[in-house]
């Protein structure tokens, strides 16, 4: 269908007129917690929300939630939207959401509610307005966005649709950012492991801990390139049993990023080296991968990205194109046409005192609902 101005005042409108339910949805979702790999009490109640919709949702064995909603053309490519239900927070954390104004509070409620309530809005924005796309859309409602789940839902469910697969819209961040880079990563513990004992009767006895520190010592030492920009950082360390003990094992939490794999790769093999050699005579030391995210880029002159530009521009927000660690790294790095967008602002994610400004959500409902109609028509050739 063509986008007329009425049409597409008539989006602007609905969109609008969900802001409050979009909200309060959001909020509802956030209060059952998800961490990451527990995201299946969360997945229930998504599905019963497509349910209450008229939807037939499916969960999968990881906790993905799929539901389907079909175009002109189920021939045609498939578009994929990805929204990551899980979260940063620990089971036992107590969740509160409470509204201060136009800004919602609550941990998880911007990372990532509101983008799931956005994209069951969506759908029933579309419906309201009997919008028929060009192609089916899939709605995925995916887990292991966060930490170490490593992209879990995301890689299951594009591989699941790849033979079908035309783009991929990945809801997560802030209104006004265009995610074309993915971001790849290596995660890995060093564990470092020695005979252990007295720290004064064995004096002289290789400690794991002192073997470690020589380890991130050269670590924090080693170049790594500006452009493309490539990073490492140390973020956990463990070990030893007292203060007056010769630890026998000591380990560290290791992050690595690049949006270039060769770069990645070069800085691996230097840690690597770093590990098998400074760690000191009598200890040894172990890799273990914690989790690899896949790096990569589409062009901003990719058709996709170019219309999650205008579409912004439509809304009066110049867009911000970057690149960034989102469930779009795993549709990216297979080529096919993919970009993160938010649908509102937020602060102090991954915080006890997350939040997010209500307002915006008129016009990132209004975004994600006309990208899903243009993207379907030009993977419908029309």
């Amino acid at each position: 269908m063509a986008l007329t101005p009425a049409i597409l005042e008539q989006l602007r409108t609905a969109a609008a007129a969900h802001v409050e339910a979009v909200a309060s949805l959001a909020a509802r979702i956030c209060e059952v917690p998800a961490p990451t790999g527990q995201e299946f009490e969360r997945a229930r109640l998504v599905a019963s929300l497509w349910r209450e919709r008229g939807y037939v949702p499916e969960i999968d064995a990881v906790g993905n939630v799929y539901v389907r909603r079909s175009g002109a053309d189920d021939k045609r490519p498939l578009l994929m939207i990805l929204a990551h239900t899980d979260t940063v927070f620990p089971a036992s954390t107590p969740i509160v959401v409470r509204r201060e104004g136009e800004r919602l509070h609550g941990p998880g409620i911007g990372d990532n509610s509101v983008s799931v309530a956005a994209m069951l809005h969506t759908f029933d924005l579309l419906d309201e307005l009997q919008i028929e796309t060009a192609t089916d859309i899939l709605a995925v409602a995916n887990v292991g966005e966060e930490g170490l789940g490593n992209l879990l839902g995301a890689r299951t469910a594009v591989e699941r649709y790849r033979e079908q697969l035309g783009a991929v819209l990945a809801i997560d961040g802030g209104l006004g950012h265009v995610t074309h880079g993915a971001v790849g990563s290596k995660r890995w513990r060093i564990t470092v492991r020695g005979p252990g004992g007295h720290s004064y009767g064995s004096f002289g006895t290789p400690s794991a801990i002192h073997g470690l520190g020589r380890i991130i010592a050269a670590i924090a030492d080693l170049q790594v390139p500006k452009h493309p920009k490539t990073t490492f950082n140390v973020g956990v360390i463990e070990g030893g049993t007292s203060v007056n003990t010769i630890a026998a094992e000591a380990s560290a939490q290791l992050d690595m990023r690049s949006i270039d794999v060769e770069a990645l790769n070069a800085l691996a093999e230097q840690v690597r080296q770093v590990v098998e050699q400074r760690a000191g005579q009598g200890l040894q030391t172990e890799i273990e991968v914690l989790g690899e995210r896949p790096a990569g880029a589409r062009s901003l002159d990719d058709p996709l990205v170019k219309l999650a530009g205008e579409t912004l521009r439509w809304l009066g927000i110049e867009p911000r194109y970057g690149s960034s660690s989102t469930d779009a790294n795993v549709p990216i790095s297979l080529n096919i046409p993919a970009v993160c967008i938010g649908v509102t602002r937020g602060e102090r994610a991954h915080t006890l005192q997350e939040s997010f400004l209500i307002p915006p959500l008129r016009q990132g409902l209004a975004q994600l609902a006309r990208l899903c109609i243009e993207a379907s028509q030009m993977l419908g050739g029309q």
